[in-house]
């Protein structure tokens, strides 16, 4: 039987813009939605939309005001948005290594500690999810993952760090992230990996898209340290999954 799927609010963002938003939550559903309406525009353009921006609860969507005005763009992105989300859609799978602990993640003893646990078993409950890049955002290849295991649902960070190293694999709220760049952040660090999501110089230059799976394995910091060389020069070092 056909799923009655809930109209989204279209919401003005200026006056070239349009946020379509699906849900007032951090919500899985709600993000396949998203993403499906994002693939939907890139298969089917519609005249004088510009450019759209995917989060984890709405679709922004750039238009040229000249060219289509907000009411018939969100009659369209309405129409859209009611089409069922396909059941055979194929995501790209990727295994990214991490040095945990130790000077690569300096909050996982501070982590195991408020969960009452051990390091070992915050790495091995963080490894043994399956992710989904929910979003991209913040900074150049700030990767967003879904997926995270409630046992380690974490408030952020009281005093957020103003410099955390690029690289940074972290836990925040019910969210797991890959920090590329070197930033601020109020999440806690768990490890480092030596991909870079975002290279300027690399083809492609970002390595993640919303939709992808991902999956950590540990390594240990000799390993990231020869990685982090290889990758420096231009290499993947994620290696891509068989689907």
């Amino acid at each position: 039987m056909a799923v009655t799927l809930s109209p989204p609010r279209l919401l003005p963002s200026g006056d070239a813009a349009i946020t379509v938003e699906f849900s007032r939550d951090i919500d899985d559903a709600a993000n396949q939605r998203v993403l499906a309406l994002d693939r939907a525009l890139n298969g089917a353009p519609v005249s004088g939309v510009i450019e759209t921006v995917p989060t984890y609860r709405s679709l922004l969507v750039h238009y040229d005001p000249v060219q289509i005005g907000f009411d018939a763009l969100g009659e369209r992105l309405l129409s859209l948005a009611k089409r069922p989300l396909s059941p055979t859609m194929k995501s790209r799978r990727w295994r990214i290594p991490v040095a945990y602990g130790g000077e690569h993640g300096i909050d996982l003893e501070a982590v195991a500690r408020a969960l009452q646990t051990t390091p070992e078993e915050v790495v091995a409950r963080h490894v043994a999810c399956d992710y989904r890049v929910a979003m991209i955002g913040f900074t150049p290849g700030w990767s967003y993952l879904s997926g995270l295991d409630k046992f380690l649902y974490m408030p952020r960070r009281q005093d957020p760090r103003l410099l955390t190293p690029a690289g940074t694999i972290s836990i925040g709220g019910v969210q797991a992230g890959v920090q590329c760049l070197a930033g601020p952040s109020g999440w806690h660090l768990l490890g480092r990996t030596a991909v870079r999501t975002y290279q300027l110089h690399r083809d492609p230059i970002f390595l993640l898209e919303p939709g992808d799976r991902v999956a950590f394995v540990p390594v240990d910091a000799k390993t990231f340290a020869e990685q982090d060389r290889a990758a420096e020069s231009g290499e993947i070092v994620a290696e891509l999954m068989a689907s």
